[in-house]
């Protein structure tokens, strides 16, 4: 049950189930979380949409960008991609990593990545499926998820994802924009210590 006190991105990570791995409460413990969104209509047109914050719900970028792609599927990958390399800008490599995405197949497709990542041959307990259109995208999202000192992906409902409004109507978000950059997040600052972050938290 969510605990209404906590940041809205940190209660929606903690809800939602995490596909190919265990999802026990003592791993809830995050530096940051990040939900992201990829709209596409008929015409080509689309929208990415990404919300990032830290732990405590300090945030740290919303982006809302149009966008043109072929299909539904290769939005959402380059949504995720967009809001990891907008991340791992502001955030340390050590930093634990809460992903929320509404989109069955890469959220799995992450968690894949997280555990191949734990083995010496880098291979995944369950073949990757990745929509051709998309597979640049996706060396990307998996070389920033290697990138990280841990990260996981939960999947979530698109009605419940935050990142969805802006990715759908980037028209009416453009302001946001402006916000990004602001809240480069300091490692001494909004990282906790190992000590802390790490309390009841091992895997």
């Amino acid at each position: 049950m969510a605990v209404s006190h906590r940041p809205a991105l940190r209660n929606l990570f903690d809800d939602s189930p995490t596909p190919h791995i265990a999802h026990p409460p003592h791993t809830h413990h995050r530096d940051f979380y990040l939900a992201a969104d990829g709209s596409f209509r008929d015409s080509g047109e689309g929208g990415l949409g990404v919300i990032i914050e830290t732990r405590d719900g300090h945030r740290v970028a919303r982006l809302s960008l149009p966008d043109r792609v072929p299909n539904n599927n290769v939005a959402e990958y380059r949504a995720l991609h967009l809001g990891l390399d907008v991340l791992a800008a502001n955030a340390p490599a050590s930093a634990r990593v809460g992903v929320l995405v509404d989109h069955d197949d890469l959220a799995a497709n992450v968690n894949r990545a997280t555990l191949a990542g734990r083995e010496s041959d880098y291979r995944p307990p369950h073949p990757f499926r990745v929509p051709r259109a998309a597979e640049h995208h996706w060396r990307g999202i998996r070389a920033r998820v290697n990138g990280f000192g841990e990260l996981r992906a939960a999947r979530i409902r698109s009605a419940e994802n935050p990142a969805h409004p802006l990715a759908n109507t980037p028209e009416r978000f453009a302001h946001v924009n402006r916000e990004s950059g602001r809240g480069r997040a300091r490692e001494e600052e909004q990282v906790p210590p190992p000590s802390r972050a790490n309390r009841h938290a091992g895997d």
